[in-house]
């Protein structure tokens, strides 16, 4: 039982109308109980609702939560968005939430991520149990409130319209510009004080021959589609903004490993962000329309009979996952998220009825492997390090730590060195393994983990290792 201000807890209705996990009410009650045994569950975002938008509603949530938190606290590892809460329950005179002012919960919402870790592995009250506390929810609603009050920082709206800056940076002009301005150390100055971006923080380069451009002059193999009980065979390619701009070589790798197997590939006819970042952001009515630009084309290819699968894990919760539960009513979301898959995820259900090609020609030594949190929280489980398990002479170091990126995080002047001290177990992890190569399946991540290390590793993406263990 949490005891940050030794209340009694049972579950009531918040008001008629209001969304979102029920009010607290203080006194005894026989029915608490302690954790919960059931595998969680997701409620719908009900942001809809003129009641997600009341702000003395999402102050009362805030609290309720926040005092379970705090008594709890098994939380206070995995980020920053805890130790900044539970120091600032500690500080006030009572040792009580309440005491806490308004003003400074915003530290606590700042701070969180929306990595979906503490929900989906520490948290012993999320639904079904009676408390129905979903943190990261919860801040998602603080962070949506105050964008639609009070806007946004210019630095955030750039950092998370990356369809935007993805095509200024594109310009040859701009983007070699762009590129030399990053790696140079006046320029990354003028970044910090323009934009707030850390000078130390990596900044992805822009590619001048994206994946598009060479899918366009790539003939395309005849292949025919092999179903499987769990896949059609014929995969619909979203490249992500990631991908088709920064880092190709990862999505030419996935391209290279279907064909290797038989599974004929198609570019995803036109595709705009997934939603992620602005979803960090808060920015629910931008993955609206972002939504509107993806899902009719994404299911139309779903409808024809291909799978979807993108390379960022990001990308790939983001349409299995988060828009199903933005948009619960949406069938066509419904029928995209039920055959978006991971890479990983999808070449291993063709394992399992022998439709993979195991003929390795390269062994590849020794990995350490971290698993991303926006791979962890799709529950597929451990995909990627099964299937390179499967090549001869490779041994696995498997880290489930998160890497404190989160795309725009650890970038961002305030949070970089904090997103570093998150990586820090991950980097010792890899330190002490000299011979290990390291690889993560979010390119951000792996470059993250890298930038904490003295010896200079950089990190080779999962795809970029089966390949090299195919011979192709």
């Amino acid at each position: 039982m949490p005891t940050g201000s030794r209340r009694h807890w049972t579950s009531s209705t918040e008001r008629k109308g209001s969304p979102g996990p029920a009010r607290v009410s203080e006194g005894p009650t026989s029915k608490a109980r302690e954790g919960s045994l059931e595998s969680p569950t997701r409620h719908a975002l009900d942001w809809k609702n003129p009641a997600f938008w009341d702000r003395d509603s999402l102050d009362r949530e805030v609290e309720r939560v926040f005092d379970i938190c705090h008594g709890c606290r098994r939380c206070f590892s995995l980020c920053n968005t805890f130790p900044v809460l539970f120091d600032q329950v500690d500080k006030t005179p009572t040792g009580d939430v309440t005491a806490v002012p308004k003003d400074a919960r915003w530290e606590v919402v700042d701070n969180c991520y929306l990595c979906d870790m503490c929900y989906m592995s520490k948290c012993p009250y999320v639904p079904p149990h009676e408390w129905n506390v979903d943190f990261p929810h919860l801040m998602l609603r603080a962070k949506a409130l105050r964008l639609r009050v009070g806007g946004a920082p210019v630095r955030d709206r750039v950092l998370s319209s990356t369809d935007i800056v993805g095509r200024i940076a594109g310009i040859p002009v701009v983007r070699e510009i762009v590129n030399a301005a990053n790696r140079s150390g006046v320029g990354r100055k003028l970044l910090d004080s323009m934009l707030a971006i850390h000078p130390e923080a990596r900044l992805p380069e822009f590619q001048a021959d994206t994946f598009r451009m060479r899918e366009a002059r790539r003939t395309r193999p005849d292949l025919a589609a092999v179903p499987t009980a769990g896949t059609t065979g014929r995969v619909a390619l979203f490249a992500t903004c990631y991908g088709n701009r920064n880092e190709p070589d990862i999505v030419s790798d996935l391209v290279a490993i279907l064909e290797h197997n038989g599974i004929p590939v198609a570019l995803v006819a036109e595709e705009r962000c997934c939603g992620m970042p602005k979803l960090e952001l808060g920015d629910l009515d931008a993955i609206a329309k972002l939504k509107e630009r993806n899902i009719p084309a994404l299911a139309a290819l779903v409808a024809a009979g291909q799978d979807v699968l993108a390379a960022v894990p990001s990308c790939v919760l983001m349409f299995k996952r988060e828009l199903p539960l933005l948009f619960p009513d949406d069938p066509d979301v419904r029928a995209v998220a039920k055959r978006t898959f991971d890479p990983f995820e999808y070449l291993m259900l063709r394992h399992g009825e022998g439709r993979l090609r195991t003929d390795f020609r390269a062994s590849l030594g020794q990995l350490a492997y971290q698993v991303p949190c926006h791979l962890r929280v799709q529950n597929i489980g451990f995909k990627t390090r099964d299937l390179l398990a499967l090549v001869p002479g490779t041994k696995l170091s498997t880290i489930e730590r998160c890497s404190g990126h989160d795309g725009t995080y650890a970038i961002k002047r305030e949070y970089h060195e904090v997103s570093m001290k998150i990586a820090r177990p991950v980097v010792q992890r890899v330190a002490a393994e000299p011979a290990a190569q390291l690889t993560s399946d979010c390119p951000l991540a792996g470059h993250q983990i890298a930038s904490g290390l003295a010896d200079g590793r950089q990190p080779r993406h999962p795809l970029t290792l089966l390949r090299q263990a195919y011979g192709i």
